[in-house]
């Protein structure tokens, strides 16, 4: 099982490059490092089971989660490459792809978003991002995150399969976003609902969401 993850949110103009790159030597190269080191012995032994915990964000690119969504996404990527020549080995590839999760991990994240300096960008991004985004945030994870025990229930679910699944989405509540993505192969459908939602109906979303 590969858990391990760092996050990173605000307006790029705000994070170093430096960091950008920690983030995705953790999120993205340190399971590859893993599946280097577990692979070879599982096609020997022609079976094994390799859990991944990705995100919704490896689907659905999400305002002001730039770089982090971005490590998700490579994780995605990589994984749907690899699957096919996994199976023929009898190696199952497994994504188990969460939600907001109230942990102290989330906590943080957006803890030290509130106290960091946004003078690097213009003042709109900045109170788009404090007043906007923040605020929508934390309506979010009170109303729909999962807890820590709730995602081990799924991945153990998914470890306990019989014919485990590719992907495994967690919150049912996000399959309609992951959706819009494949309703309009464009993309104007999901760019226009998530412009909307954040900057005309961000007080009918927060309403919602209570």
């Amino acid at each position: 099982v590969s858990n391990a993850g760092v996050g990173m949110v605000g307006p790029l103009e705000c994070q170093s490059l430096e960091a950008m790159q920690s983030l995705m030597d953790t999120n993205f190269f340190g399971l590859v490092r893993l599946v280097k080191e577990v692979l070879p012995d599982m096609k020997r032994r022609r079976g094994g089971h390799i859990v991944v915990i990705s995100s919704i964000m490896g689907l659905q690119g999400i305002v002001f989660n730039d770089i982090y969504a971005a490590s998700k996404f490579a994780v995605e990527g990589f994984c749907e490459s690899l699957v096919v020549q996994a199976l023929r080995f009898n190696v199952a590839i497994s994504l188990v792809e969460p939600g907001p999760v109230m942990t102290e991990f989330e906590a943080k994240v957006y803890e030290e978003a509130e106290r960091n300096d946004y003078s690097r960008t213009d003042p709109e991004t900045a109170d788009i991002f404090t007043n906007l985004y923040l605020r929508n945030s934390k309506d979010i994870f009170a109303s729909l995150g999962q807890t820590p025990e709730d995602i081990a229930e799924h991945t153990l679910r998914v470890i306990e399969a019989a014919r485990p699944p590719f992907r495994h989405r967690t919150n049912a509540a996000y399959t309609p976003m992951a959706a819009l993505k494949h309703a309009d192969p464009s993309g104007a459908l999901m760019t226009d609902t998530f412009y909307k939602l954040l900057f005309k109906y961000d007080a009918v979303l927060r309403l919602s969401l209570r």
